[in-house]
């Protein structure tokens, strides 16, 4: 094999909950992860001579190693002593530094893509086992779904998906970074938790309802205090008729979850009117 396609989905957590900080300095999570229909494509192609070469069409991007994607390819080549090179195109969609987990995903469809182009036999956990070296997303992006995610993320239960929905992701012009808003984060005064597990169990009964009225994200309790449009957002997809409206991962992107689409189509458009985010969309829950 010569060539290798792969898309790389975005995420949004639907519900996502810290429980405790722990000693080696990592957070322990309970959240709900979805895919959503938001994707990069990859092109990855063996070269004669070694090395990792990447290409893409955003020019915000490193392409050494601060990319998440040769970390991962370099990780898999190394493990595998390939001898070859090989040559990744990506077409960036997802937005950057946004709480979609694009890095991540990135990256997982690098090690799914060259774990056949190289016909390297690693199976889904083996990749999962790997990837989170790298990041704690990556072995939630090497499989995608519903799932909910425990430890720093890397225990993965599927989850039935959520009945069919309109989404309006909004991503406001600032970027965030998870270390801050993770290094900024009191565990231990947080008041109030998502019931993860009362959304598990609307999930499992088919409630939309039932999730979106669970929906909630600690992490906000942070970025919101630095970034205002974050409710900003939150509060207009409300008004425009959302069922809820949530921050992604640790922001700054914005999510409303719509049973009508016109009525998304609506909010999107007053999303624009009103300038407050950059990068919008209209799209849904991808079943994988």
């Amino acid at each position: 094999m010569q060539r290798v396609e792969e898309r790389a989905y975005a995420k949004i957590n639907i519900g996502l909950d810290v429980l405790r900080r722990r000693p080696d300095g990592y957070h322990e999570v309970k959240m709900i992860m979805q895919t959503v229909d938001i994707c990069d494509d990859l092109v990855l192609e063996r070269t004669s001579g070694p090395g990792i070469q990447l290409k893409t069409d955003n020019v915000q991007l490193p392409t050494n190693r601060d990319n998440l994607i040769c970390r991962a390819a370099e990780l898999l080549m190394e493990e595998k002593k390939i001898a070859e090179g090989v040559k990744i195109t990506l077409t960036k969609r997802i937005p950057i530094a946004a709480g979609m987990a694009g890095g991540s995903s990135d990256a997982a469809a690098t090690m799914r893509g060259l774990n056949a182009l190289f016909d390297m036999g690693y199976s889904e956990k083996d990749l999962q086992r790997l990837g989170v070296k790298l990041g704690a997303d990556i072995p939630y992006c090497i499989v995608g779904g519903t799932m909910l995610s425990e430890g720093i993320g890397e225990i993965l239960t599927p989850l039935p998906a959520p009945p069919k929905a309109h989404l309006v992701v909004a991503k406001p012009d600032i970027n965030v970074s998870t270390a801050f808003v993770y290094g900024n984060l009191h565990v231990e005064r947080l008041k109030d938790h998502p019931d993860i597990d009362g959304m598990a169990k609307a999930l499992s009964q088919g409630d939309l309802q039932g999730v979106c009225e669970r929906m909630g994200n600690v992490l906000e309790t942070v970025t919101v205090k630095e970034y205002p449009v974050i409710d900003q957002i939150k509060n207009l997809m409300r008004e425009m008729g959302a069922a809820n409206a949530l921050m992604s991962g640790s922001g700054p992107t914005v999510f409303g979850i719509f049973t009508d689409s016109k009525q998304a189509q609506a909010a999107a458009a007053a999303m624009e009117e009103h300038a407050l985010a950059g990068q919008i969309f209209v799209t849904g829950f991808y079943a994988v």
